[in-house]
């Protein structure tokens, strides 16, 4: 069955990066592919680049990444590296969440090594809750959503793999295409993004038994196979 994935990331290109294969896998399956972005990660400017100037491209390649995969991108205004972690947020997210109507929200592992990362999750987690609790009033109805966390190297303290989904040859093909829309992901010389998450997808699809694959980790309480020995 198609599915609606809404994929919400701190900056513009965690989410590309990270779940890129599966929404690029969802969408050959004609399903529908959102992503939110808290953030546009203009911090990351390259040498001698305006800040606002790199908000722009940033903002245009979200949209241009999801136009390939016949989806939509937004950008949310909050300065990078100062993302406010508080119900503002929290309620900003949720509006989202309820105008997509997601079957599958992909966001941050709770611990990382950037602010703004575990921020996110927090905010997520919380707009989760908020989206599908009809006693908060909003513009649209109450909707709930499956909720994963996806595998970032900037997330790696505590991250265990649980579920594996496969991406098609088809999908890491359409995603090595898109997520080149991205200056960073190969204009960059700080980390090699575009190698990394091209063999990570390779390994992880190796231990799947598959060709290519993602990770995500699950709430606790749902850390639990139900299945006959």
């Amino acid at each position: 069955m198609a599915k609606t994935i809404l994929a919400i990331g701190a900056h513009v290109g965690d989410m590309e990066l990270t779940v890129g294969g599966t929404l690029a896998t969802c969408a050959l399956e004609g399903g529908r592919i959102v992503t939110l972005a808290l953030t546009a990660g203009e911090k990351g400017v390259p040498a001698g680049r305006d800040i606002a100037e790199y908000r722009q491209q940033k903002c245009a390649e979200a949209r241009a990444f999801a136009e390939k995969l016949g989806g939509e991108a937004h950008v949310l205004d909050y300065p990078d590296g100062l993302l406010a972690d508080d119900d503002a947020a929290r309620f900003a997210v949720c509006d989202v969440i309820r105008a997509v109507k997601p079957d599958v929200i992909l966001t941050h592992h709770a611990e990382s090594m950037h602010k703004d990362h575990a921020a996110c999750h927090r905010i997520v987690h919380d707009a989760w809750f908020y989206a599908a609790t009809p006693g908060f009033e909003r513009a649209d109805k109450a909707h709930f959503a499956r909720l994963y966390f996806a595998e970032n190297w900037e997330d790696a303290t505590g991250y265990r793999p649980y579920l594996y989904a496969q991406v098609s040859g088809e999908g890491f093909a359409l995603w090595q295409e898109a997520v080149q829309t991205h200056w960073f992901v190969t204009g960059s010389t700080s980390f090699p993004y575009y190698e990394y998450y091209s063999h990570l997808k390779r390994l992880r699809g190796i231990e799947a038994r598959k060709g290519y694959a993602e990770t995500f980790m699950v709430l606790p309480e749902e850390q639990r196979q139900i299945r006959a020995l």
